[in-house]
């Protein structure tokens, strides 16, 4: 594929490294040392210039590349850059930004208005990542998708209720919630009408959250029992963060040396407690109580405080322990110091990245969310494609796929078998990885 990447900072350049051995690789930077540094080191071609001029994407190729990443250090640089590759002809764009205004529906459209597939969140990925890692009792798994509007958890059944041995197709679920798959005995299998919940399975739930939580607790799965987490750094990572636990009945304090920024977070955060402090120092840490916690995560913005802060924290008493680390190299290191996991930024973009490698109406495909065979992919409808011809439960759609979200404009909605699909729209499957190519000619534009 011909990839076009905006900015050759530590981001740009380690994407760069892992696409350029299969792919046609053209880099954008506007520091000629780091130009001329990337175009010797790798096999890619760089461009001297800034990523917002249009005769610069012109120069490196952007009418005719299949993927330009925008991942400079500046917003509003990604976002213009990204949508002049667009216009330029540029197949598929992803901008990568840091503000949250400009994933924020309520205000404005940045996406659509500039043309943009896919805005990518570094920050939002990482906290993501950490929110799987602190566990709930029975859910192995939470990811959001359609712009957190459609939720996804894996749910193990260890209870009785009445909906076990009753076949999915006659039980009354809410219209904005899907059994995905079911996993029985290591087996993983896309859910059909016909299957049964049994004592032991462990489901995977696509919906609302409200219709997700409604639906956990008729299946008698375990409340969660409340747990204290602290968060060292109240950046765009653990503000995330801290959005996503707190209506997860957490207890949250989130603290940061910035006074400013903890008054912004006491503005934003509902339930969680905001504390000024640095907690690259032992006496915050003790003053905070850290040692009663039961989870603390250190996302500062700088490994070697990350690390130190966990450090003193494991001493004061917390009893798990996550930190923010960019630099491969430590990663071999952290399990001596007591940190029950690392989360790489750029690892976890990279894995987004993975993703989006696509053309065709596939627009971005997960193998590694669901366990066996299982895909996550999101497709595009083309014009006059077949999926739009007809209801759903007419358009021939392979049994081992199933539809859980329809996003139509800024409208994400659970399709039901009548549900028609318009070109444009982009539809969240679970598929089994072999039924991908039958998917994508469903979806494919035709000719008039």
């Amino acid at each position: 594929m011909r990839v076009l990447i905006l900015g050759g900072g530590t981001i740009g350049s380690s994407i760069a490294r892992m696409l350029c051995p299969k792919n046609s690789v053209t880099l954008v930077d506007i520091n000629p040392e780091i130009a001329r540094e990337l175009d010797s080191e790798l096999d890619i071609r760089a461009v001297c210039g800034s990523a917002s001029q249009s005769s610069v994407l012109f120069q490196a190729g952007a009418p005719t590349a299949d993927i330009c990443l925008a991942l400079t250090g500046i917003d509003e640089i990604n976002i213009v850059g990204a949508s002049i590759a667009r216009a330029m002809g540029t197949s598929r764009v992803a901008a990568r930004v840091y503000s949250q205004i400009f994933r924020d529906l309520s205000t404005f459209d940045y996406r659509h208005h500039f043309g943009i597939d896919r805005l990518l969140s570094i920050e939002n990925l990482t906290a993501m990542e950490l929110a799987c890692k602190i566990r709930e009792p029975g859910a192995m798994l939470i990811e959001h998708f359609a712009n957190g509007e459609i939720e996804m958890q894996n749910v193990v059944i260890t209870k009785p209720s009445p909906l076990l041995g009753v076949e999915l197709g006659k039980l009354k679920m809410s219209p904005d919630l899907r059994i995905g798959t079911i996993c029985r005995n290591t087996n993983t299998n896309i859910a059909s009408a016909t299957d049964t919940i049994e004592i032991g399975d462990t489901i995977t739930l696509f919906g609302i959250r409200s219709s997700v939580e409604s639906m956990k607790r008729t299946l008698n799965v375990p409340s969660l029992q409340r747990q204290s987490v602290v968060i060292a750094g109240g950046g765009e990572c653990g503000y995330h963060l801290a959005q996503i636990l707190e209506v997860r009945n957490y207890k949250i304090t989130i603290f940061d040396a910035d006074r400013s920024r903890c008054d912004y977070l006491a503005g934003q955060l509902k339930k969680s407690m905001v504390c000024f402090g640095d907690a690259s120092q032992k006496k915050v840490l003790e003053e905070l109580n850290i040692g009663k916690s039961d989870i603390f995560v250190a996302c500062m913005g700088d490994d070697e405080n990350n690390i130190m802060s966990c450090v003193e924290a494991r001493e004061l008493g917390a009893e798990q322990l996550f930190a923010v680390i960019n630099r491969p190299d430590y990663a071999a290191v952290i399990g001596k110091f007591g940190i029950s996991a690392a989360i790489s930024p750029q690892s976890v973009l990279r894995r987004q990245v993975e993703g989006f490698m696509h053309q065709g109406p596939l627009v971005y495909n997960n193998s590694n969310l669901l366990s066996g065979e299982i895909d996550v992919a999101e497709l595009e409808a083309g014009k006059n494609s077949l999926i739009s011809q007809q209801e759903l439960k007419d358009c021939g759609l392979p049994k081992q796929a199933l539809f859980a979200a329809i996003i139509s404009g800024n409208t994400v909605y659970v399709p039901d078998a009548h549900s028609i699909i318009k070109p444009g729209d982009t539809v969240v499957s679970v598929v089994h990885s072999s039924c991908i190519s039958a998917m994508e000619k469903l979806f494919a534009p035709r000719p008039d």
